[in-house]
């Protein structure tokens, strides 16, 4: 075999060991693509259980609120309504005490 045939052959073995180095690396990059894809899809979806969580956490405590402002207006206008009543029971107190 000449030198010259020695050094084709020397060249491609490295273009072959070259060419499977980098379909192994090409692998591995695609498997690494998938891996953080997953990875994404994953904290995507706990994100958004989370969001649903949290929203779903705000609509009761807003039913929550509503029915405690309500109640506080009706025992604020009960009250005002007892002031009223017994002023006005003052007042006609007065009006027939004056009479007499």
């Amino acid at each position: 075999m000449t030198d010259q045939e020695e050094q084709s052959l020397k060249e491609a073995k490295r273009a072959e060991k070259r060419a499977a180095e980098e379909i192994e690396q090409s692998a591995r990059e695609q498997a690494r693509r998938k891996a953080n894809l997953a990875r994404e899809q994953a904290i995507e979806e706990d994100q958004k259980a989370r969001k649903t969580k949290r929203a779903e956490k705000r609509a009761a405590e807003e039913i929550r609120q509503s029915a405690r402002d309500q109640a506080r207006r009706k025992a604020n206008l009960a009250r005002e309504q007892a002031i009223e009543e017994a002023q006005e029971a003052r007042k006609l107190k007065a009006k027939k005490q004056s009479r007499e």
